[in-house]
């Protein structure tokens, strides 16, 4: 038996564990020379931490314990976390019907060269990126690679959205903190989401994506330094942590008020590892600013609906498992939350199906499906064509 079980569900959120020189094979001569490594390399019991998990994934003894261990193991640990040939094993064994597969590390590094006033390095990296995780994900249909789109010049951006789609992407990043120069709702981008709409492909947010969170000086508080989740200090605590939807909430309520959800109704936007405790507030503080500004703002004038009906159309989103699901779904609606796992991540617990189905005890098994499945089948659209369909 799988860990899921007989019931249907899709993962809107996984990730592989890519080495620090992932980018380089994949990149285009021109560009491969000028690509830096992703993060410092870490050993681990005196030897290259890659190699060390690499053997002991070769090993018998610890691949008898692949299912015990499924949703035990992390990181570099876990099943398929970073060997392509593995991860349709590790999906057998969690018995989700698909995965959306995002990088772990690489964001930082697109973001930032997307900020450098580079075009040719950015949209270079970005392609090596997709190559990366296209290649990874060729080995089983039911794993749905995310393509990164940089958003920096309007030009290159159209045709590399039709790159990425024609590279086999089934789901299209781009970051949500502001491009530099214009706003991620400018018209100059409009190529873009209209060739993700004609695709049927969705247009997705992941967290590290948003640049810096939080001005540093919020950490020189006077007190001892407090450990991240993992025990290091490299990862998010819990000052840091209530700043991550910050991002995509300024960016998604731009793109809803200056028309990109108006100009584009079938385009589906997914809103990964953020969160979703903050989206009631949130469109209820757009529809009070649509209220308070309409009168002065032909922008507002021209929407059709009001903003919070946008999201309810078209934008879904993935709680924590620790957050209370059933009541984000309560009060935003039951067609905008969407399961996640985060395999192989820490941060997706040991039990993320048990700490869902506990907190929605309290809706029904309609809004249950629509959690497990129908929202991310509605996220995804034409982009799940050719996932085999679960008996």
């Amino acid at each position: 038996m799988s860990y899921a079980g007989d019931q249907l569900i899709h993962d809107a959120d996984s990730h592989i564990m890519e080495p620090p020189d992932w980018l380089v094979p994949y990149a285009d001569p021109g560009v491969r020379e000028r690509l830096g490594p992703l993060y410092a390399p870490v050993a681990s019991e005196g030897s290259d931490l890659i190699e060390h998990y690499a053997r002991r994934h070769r090993d018998p003894a610890y691949r008898a314990e692949d299912s015990s261990q499924i949703m035990l193991r992390k990181n570099w640990a876990a099943t398929g976390s970073f060997i392509k040939e593995d991860r349709p094993a590790a999906l057998d064994l969690m018995g989700f019907a698909s995965q959306l597969v995002f990088n772990t590390f690489a964001n930082k590094s697109l973001l930032d060269l997307e900020h450098k006033g580079d075009d040719a390095l950015a949209y270079g990296a970005a392609r090596a990126h997709n190559r990366a995780i296209v290649e990874f994900c060729s080995v089983d249909p039911r794993l749905l690679p995310v393509g990164y789109v940089p958003l920096s010049s309007f030009e290159e951006s159209a045709h590399f959205v039709g790159e990425a789609l024609e590279m086999g992407c089934r789901a299209l990043m781009v970051a949500s903190a502001c491009p530099a120069g214009h706003s991620p709702s400018h018209v100059g981008l409009d190529p873009v989401w209209r060739q993700a709409e004609e695709a049927g492909v969705p247009i997705v947010f992941h967290v590290g994506g948003g640049g810096r969170l939080l001005d540093p000086s919020y950490f020189n508080n006077g007190l001892p330094l407090v450990p991240d989740f993992h025990g290091g200090d490299g990862n998010f605590r819990s000052v840091d942590y209530m700043a991550i939807p910050y991002p995509v909430m300024q960016t998604l309520s731009t793109m809803i008020i200056d028309g990109v959800l108006e100009r584009f109704g079938s385009l589906r936007i997914g809103v990964i590892e953020q969160g979703a405790s903050w989206l009631p507030g949130l469109m209820r503080s757009l529809d009070s600013a649509a209220d308070a500004f309409r009168k002065n703002e032909t922008r507002l004038q021209s929407l059709s609906l009001l903003p919070s009906e946008y999201i309810r159309r078209q934008v879904r989103v993935t709680p924590y498992p620790h957050e209370d699901a059933g009541w984000i779904i309560e009060q935003a609606g039951p067609e905008v939350a969407m399961f996640s796992s985060d395999y192989p991540h820490v941060e997706g617990g040991r039990n993320p199906l048990g700490r869902f189905g506990r907190s929605l005890e309290r809706v029904g098994e309609p809004e249950r499906r629509r959690f497990y499945a129908d929202n991310f089948v509605d996220l995804m659209g034409p982009a799940l064509d050719g996932v085999p369909v679960p008996a």
